[in-house]
Formats: structure tokens, sequence, C-alpha cells
């Protein structure tokens, strides 16, 4: 099957009028310019499909729960432009953690066509400083020394991003040893200071959970892990570009700070997203959502967002970011950080994962492997 799709494509270093070829559902070629340039320009914008490496839910369907929870939540996902994800978890009980990580396992043959496709899931947790532990339960905290090795042992396959305090007894030598399986460490819910911090990057730790949120900061005499991670030019960082989580500010800040090929945005999404206000529970706690803020019930401390990818692309765009580096940091970047080559750009070779917008960077339909959808 052969088709044209045309359009302001949103390439690597700029968005341009031209067409993509796509030929049995991967892009053959990409052309640009050409005599029917003008009636490109006059197109969508078409945005390589978004790559969500940090979300806990969609559209009331749970990253925790079943087979019918993980497909709702990919098929809610997909229509927000969403084409790859992990199905993360907060932190479990230590036996929940791998019957967790066995029913994403069992569930990913069986994902729905017309949903995001899995790529493995997230940890974002046990091992997290009580100190900084946010919105997860401090009685399930753990470190990586004082676990079941089995617990772990049982949990590593198809795990790819785990959130680790890198202060904690035990994490240098965890960090050291998922690196060398291909497991993507994410410093992040810590109080470690940056000299720590530093320490668990040279481990292997590639990333970062949620900058700013949960961690030591940007003090002038005591600098933190958010200091480690905004001077290390390898290290990804990811940002919830809600406008709750970081002040608007501070974003272009971040993106100053980083090399482009190193920012992440990421949803930290709720089960409740997209269902307006109202109260739920994530990881055993009490969460309210009230005005796109979401909150522990009685408190202050934010429990992850209420957006999705599409909505921190816009966002960024608005406070003065350019639609490709968005894209990017949406795309390109959380696929490369998991070595998902065939994926997160326009160009040839990849997979035909497209997301066409209109002029307000809201999703029209978004083409995964069985062809396009309408978003709804």
């Amino acid at each position: 099957m052969r088709e044209i799709v045309a359009g302001r494509l949103v390439l690597a270093d700029a968005v341009v009028p031209g067409r993509i070829v796509v030929e049995d559902g991967w892009i053959a070629s990409v052309e640009t310019g050409g005599e029917d340039g003008g009636a490109a320009a006059a197109g969508p914008i078409v945005a390589p499909g978004f790559v969500d490496v940090h979300v806990h839910g969609w559209g009331g369907h749970d990253a925790t729960g079943d087979a019918d929870a993980l497909s709702g939540m990919a098929r809610a996902l997909l229509r927000r432009g969403v084409t790859s994800f992990l199905p993360t978890a907060p932190t479990l009980a230590e036996a929940e953690i791998p019957r967790f990580a066995e029913r994403v396992r069992a569930w990913m043959p069986g994902a729905p066509a017309d949903g995001a496709e899995p790529l493995g899931f997230n940890l974002e947790g046990p091992f997290l400083a009580p100190s900084r532990k946010g919105a997860h339960d401090p009685a399930l905290l753990r470190t990586p020394a004082g676990i079941d090795p089995a617990v772990l042992d049982a949990s590593l396959d198809g795990l790819r991003i785990m959130t680790i305090a890198p202060e904690l007894d035990g994490s240098p030598a965890l960090i050291e040893r998922l690196a060398g399986l291909g497991i993507a460490a994410s410093l992040g819910h810590s109080a470690a200071t940056v000299e720590e911090a530093r320490a668990g990057y040279r481990a292997g730790a590639p990333t970062t959970t949620h900058i700013f949120n949960a961690m030591s900061g940007v003090d002038h005499r005591a600098p933190g892990l958010a200091v480690a991670a905004l001077t290390d030019d390898a290290a990804y960082v990811e940002l919830i570009a809600d406008g709750n989580h970081v002040h608007p500010a501070l974003w272009p800040l971040v993106r100053r700070a980083k090399p482009v090929d190193r920012l992440l945005l990421v949803s930290d999404a709720l089960p409740f997203a997209g269902m307006g206000d109202g109260r739920t529970v994530i990881g055993g706690l009490d969460v309210e959502v009230r005005d796109g803020r979401a909150t522990l019930l009685g408190t202050e401390t934010l429990a992850g967002s209420v957006i999705a990818l599409d909505s921190a692309v816009r966002n960024m765009v608005r406070e003065g970011g350019p639609i490709h580096e968005a894209v990017a940091a949406a795309a390109a970047n959380p696929a490369a950080l998991l070595g998902a080559a065939d994926r997160g750009a326009i160009a040839a070779g990849r997979r035909a994962h497209l997301v066409e917008l209109d002029d307000d960077l809201r999703v029209l339909r978004v083409r995964r492997d069985g062809g396009w959808i309408a978003a709804r």
C-alpha cells in the first residue's frame, strides 16, 4: 500500500511544506518544496507521533489495571497524538511490582492496533527518598539494598525506565546493573547533593524524572539534583509542561540549559486525566482534581497532571518554543532515550506514525500501523 501525506512537515530543524511517501506503513521518502508546495503549505501541520515515557493513565483507565484498562488507556492516548507509550506505575507494594510487570507483558502482544503502542513499562518507585516522596505512599518506599532481590529480578523483563534516588543505599550498584541491561535509571524523587547526583549519572543513569519536582534544586549554597541534571549535557530531563509543575517562566531556562535533543516532554498523567474535575485514587492515595490541577486530597502536593503530550507541545509553543523543538521533545527525544530508532521523526526508514494538527496544534487525526484514526 502506497500513500501520500502532504502538509507542513515538522522536521528535525524546521517546519516546511512537503509530502511524505508512505509504503506499507513505513516512510519511504520525504519531499519538500516542488510544484505542489503551495498546496502543502495550506495543509495541516504533520508531526511524528508522540512518545510518552511517563504516563499513569488516561480517560478513566489506570496503567496498573487489567488488560481492558491498558487497552482503554492506549486508545485514549492515541487520540491525543501519542502513538507509543510506557504504562507507568507509581510506588507499589513489593508483591504487586512483579504482578504489574506481568500484566503489562501479557497484554502487550495483543495491545489494540487502534491505540498507542506499548514499548514496555516504567516504574516510578519504590526507590524514592522519603523526604521527596511527592504523591507516593511513604509506607511502600524501599532502598535498593533493602528490597527482596526476587521482586526486582521478576520485574526486569519489559522494564524500560525506573526512577531511583541516587543517594539511597544500594542505588549506585542498581543503576550500574540497569545500565548493563539497557534499562534507563531515571534520577528523581531525591534529596541528593549535587555530588551524589553526578555520581548517579556517572554510574549510568541517562535521564531525570520531572525536573524540579520532588528533587533537591537550585540553591546557590547547596545545589542538588536539578543543578546536576541541567549542567550535564548527556543527561535527559523530563518536563511536565502543564504550567502547574514548573512555572512557564522557567521553561526557557531549561531549554537554554539542555541540548535540544535532551529535553523530554512527559505528561505524568493520572488515570483521571481527560475526565474533568473530581476525586480519584492513585497508588492508594486520595487525589483531587480541581481546575486542571491534581493534588493529594487536603494538601497542595501535586499528584501528577491531567494533560496529554499534545497539550504539552501547545503550551511550549505558546511560551515561545519553536514548534520543531517542542515536537522533538515529545517524539524524537523520548524515542532516542528508549533506543526506538524506528520512530519519532519524519524521515525515510521510520515508521509512519504521524499526527495531523491544525493551526492551533490540536490533533485532527493520527496514523499508526493500521491507518488514520480521527481525534475525538
